[in-house]
């Protein structure tokens, strides 16, 4: 197995996470980044058809896990597809799954935040946001453990949440049967947009590879972590899918901005809205959480390379976490909060994250059998999937992925010339 080095006079971060860690990390930013904030959007442009969306955006996802898993065993540093891209297939298109994982995410980063404010305290969610941001990143700032920690208390408290809104909407009187309606209210492209906006559900797993550095025993664990969460996270989503379809229907599903919410109040249960309310912004919490873990890994590998600012790559000599690149993570999203919308969040993140990921995908195409290649097929489809789900977001968000796809492509060329002279 190649272990890939931090670099002559940099400094490493240290192996702290198990199994368990690394699981629950994969479990906060995937249950706490999708089922409060994607539905909605997700059954605007589908209907019912969400749930043939979210099959569709859970088989890319797991094409794309299986990929970086194999990978993340292969290549057990920080970094990500950053890193895979780059041993595979060439530092232009490391850089390309770097640059697309860094933005697409800090989109992530404030789109979980403004969820924690919709949900917290409504009309003043920009404040909200900001204030979390601030708090979790002063918490990364002091070592993994410590978020690991806080990420498994987390997503505890979502699942009991979770399991309250699934039981109460499902046995109230408004629950409806919502199978026959799938298929007459999908059409091939609302499908295939709902699973490019539910991609941005499943996207979590990142996280688990980004932490390559600090995972003890990476070759055995990180594809375990991946597998596991995954599956819990897709079971998880079919069972609050249904249930907000079958209570509220996919017209006010779809108009909702907090759905959940308003499924315990229409199954009778208002009395429950308050404790929904709060375990969306301790989900959405849990996932900010793992979003800057990730972002603050990727920037301090590309810094490490130089294609960022070479002062992001430090490490803290006592905490062991890539501080620098933490604090700029978190002042460029604070500045995201200000100024965008959630749901134009959503659709910008997800073109992003499939870029990065059909990436990953062409990366894994390369590896020969005795590095562990998956069969032949995951790659090829997984590919295929990111890009037609890339390109079947709303036209806002492919315009602007593109715009920044090329804006980065224009920096690694300039950044070339400049090292030739």
């Amino acid at each position: 197995m190649a272990e890939v080095s931090a670099g002559a006079g940099q400094q490493r971060l240290e192996r702290r996470l198990g199994l368990g860690d690394a699981v629950v990390i994969g479990l906060g930013a995937m249950i706490g980044a999708g089922v409060f904030a994607a539905p909605a959007p997700a059954a605007a442009a589908a209907g019912s058809g969400l749930l043939l969306g979210l099959a569709l955006a859970a088989a890319v996802a797991y094409c794309n896990a299986t990929s970086s898993a194999r990978l993340a065993a292969r290549y057990p540093a920080s970094g990500g597809t950053y890193l895979y891209g780059r041993m595979r297939l060439g530092p232009f298109w490391g850089y390309l799954a770097g640059w697309s994982f860094v933005v697409g995410k800090t989109a992530s980063c404030a789109a979980m935040a403004l969820t924690v404010g919709l949900y917290l305290w409504p009309g003043h969610q920009r404040e909200v946001a900001v204030t979390a941001v601030a708090m979790l990143t002063a918490l990364n700032y002091t070592g993994v453990q410590k978020a690991a920690w806080l990420t498994r208390t987390i997503v505890v408290v979502v699942l009991a949440v979770l399991t309250a809104v699934v039981a109460a909407g499902l046995t109230s009187g408004p629950a409806r049967p919502v199978l026959p309606d799938i298929v007459s209210e999908a059409g091939a492209g609302g499908v295939l947009q709902a699973a490019g906006l539910l991609f941005f559900a499943f996207a979590g797993y990142a996280r688990i590879a980004t932490l390559g550095e600090e995972v003890r025993d990476p070759a055995r664990t990180i594809p375990r972590a991946i597998s596991i969460s995954l599956g819990v996270t897709l079971v998880v989503y079919v069972c609050v899918a249904v249930t907000a379809l079958a209570v509220l229907g996919p017209r006010r599903l779809a108009e909702s901005s907090a759905p959940l919410a308003e499924v315990v109040a229409a199954a009778g249960l208002p009395a429950l809205g308050p404790v929904v309310r709060a375990g969306a912004a301790v989900a959405a919490l849990g996932s900010l959480l793992a979003l800057i873990l990730g972002v603050s890994r990727t920037t301090m590998a590309m810094a490490r390379d130089r294609y960022l600012p070479p002062a992001l790559a430090a490490v803290h000599p006592r905490f062991k976490v890539p501080h620098r690149a933490e604090l700029a993570v978190g002042v460029i999203v604070v500045v995201l909060v200000l100024t965008t919308d959630l749901r134009g969040a959503i659709g910008f993140s997800s073109f992003g994250v499939l870029v990065y990921y059909a990436i990953a995908n062409a990366s894994a195409w390369t590896l020969p059998p005795g590095e562990g290649r998956p069969p032949r097929a995951v790659p090829v489809l997984g590919l295929a999937g990111c890009v037609a789900l890339a390109f079947s977001l709303p036209p806002m968000a492919v315009l602007t992925g593109g715009a920044v796809l090329v804006i980065g492509a224009v920096l690694y060329g300039a950044r070339q010339r400049l090292s030739r002279r």
